[in-house]
């Protein structure tokens, strides 16, 4: 069984698109350009997957529709396995991040948390090379199989934004986050209230 779930990269990356998106459905189509493999590839790892029972479809107006079946046996194992994987991935996504420059912040919130629609998936604070950021992150959108919305700032940009109480800021500041690196906090008395 196991065998047949993590045989190809396209299974793994159906795997991933489903198991994080478990409310969605997706025609055959669709999929095939959310995950950048080829519709033959992507009709066979469906249907394998189909076959095992992770996969459920329907017919709608004259298309196939399939979605996560939640009810299969090894869907909250599978799940996890999917989510820890994302976790070591964040992690890596960090220390590659953090290679390019000297970072005092950074922030992952948006997709990372679960948050839809969020103006900014990644805070960075500190001086870094914004094209080479955007190559890596290029990079990371296809392993994630989704867009990653980042925002670069300078310590003093921060401070003055945080000094305003720009909203922008304090949304991501106030909200759902996942601190990966702060180095400001050693500057800043009271968490980031004041500077010294």
């Amino acid at each position: 069984m196991l065998e047949q779930l993590f045989g190809s990269r396209t299974r793994v990356k159906l795997l991933r698109l489903f198991l994080a998106n478990p409310d969605k459905i997706y025609f055959v189509r669709e999929i095939t350009r959310k995950v950048e493999e080829r519709i033959n590839s992507v009709r066979r790892e469906l249907k394998n997957l189909e076959e095992l029972g992770l996969i459920l479809f329907e017919d709608k107006n004259q298309k196939k529709y399939y979605r996560v079946n939640d009810q299969f046996i090894l869907y909250p194992e599978l799940k996890s396995l999917i989510l820890k994987a994302q976790v070591i991935l964040e992690e890596r996504l960090v220390s590659d991040i953090e290679s390019l420059g000297n970072i005092q912040y950074m922030v992952l919130t948006g997709f990372f948390v679960g948050i839809k629609n969020h103006l900014t998936d990644l805070l960075i604070v500190g001086k870094i090379n914004k094209r080479k950021i955007q190559r890596m992150i290029k990079k990371f959108e296809k392993t994630f199989n989704h867009e990653i919305n980042f925002t670069i700032m300078t310590t003093k940009e921060f401070k003055y934004r945080k000094d305003l109480t720009d909203r922008f800021l304090y949304d991501i500041l106030e909200n759902k986050k996942i601190v990966m690196i702060d180095k400001l906090s050693k500057n800043f008395k009271g968490g980031l209230a004041k500077l010294k």
